[in-house]
């Protein structure tokens, strides 16, 4: 069993969970009318399908609702969602700096292709962390103590060069 070093979860932003609820109120009028409509003309089916947007986006927000970060002795862990999980072996990083996931760079959050050739989980625009790989792109991450982060990670790779 690998030895955790560090364990942060970093939620989405309040710029995010903004769009998230301005939408999901849109869709929830929606489906009210939709109900509302369905049972004039008799057709439960017209609601169900009326349903789908706001169950697919309540169930998307789940799923992106924030970043967990760990760091162990062998490497840095960073997941995002069900399906999104990067795994940085220690060997593999170069250098480790705080930084800022900003629109201009990264033209919103989630999972983006930077202006600058960078990978990043952001879940808002602010306090990041940026790895730069032996191999592979730098890669951006959010989290609430991206200076922590660097000195474990430099503290782990100066270890292991003694």
């Amino acid at each position: 069993m690998e030895n955790t070093l560090y364990c942060e979860w970093v939620p989405a932003g309040k710029f995010l969970k903004a769009i998230v609820g301005f939408v999901s109120l849109f869709a929830l009028f929606m489906l009210v009318i939709s109900v509302w409509v369905s049972i004039s003309i008799k057709n439960p089916f017209f609601t169900l399908i009326m349903a789908f947007p706001l169950t697919f986006l309540l169930v998307l927000y789940g799923n992106y609702r924030g970043i967990q970060i760990r760091i162990t002795s062998n490497e840095l862990i960073i997941r995002y969602g069900l399906l999104n999980r990067k795994h940085i072996p220690m060997p593999n990083i170069v250098s480790c700096e705080p930084t800022k996931a900003n629109f201009g760079k990264y033209w919103g959050v989630g999972i983006r292709y930077g202006t600058n050739g960078s990978w990043a989980y952001s879940t808002s625009f602010g306090k990041a962390v940026k790895i730069v790989q032996s191999k592979g792109r730098p890669f951006v991450f959010s989290s609430n103590k991206p200076y922590e982060i660097c000195s474990i990670i430099s503290r782990m790779k100066h270890s292991t060069k003694v």
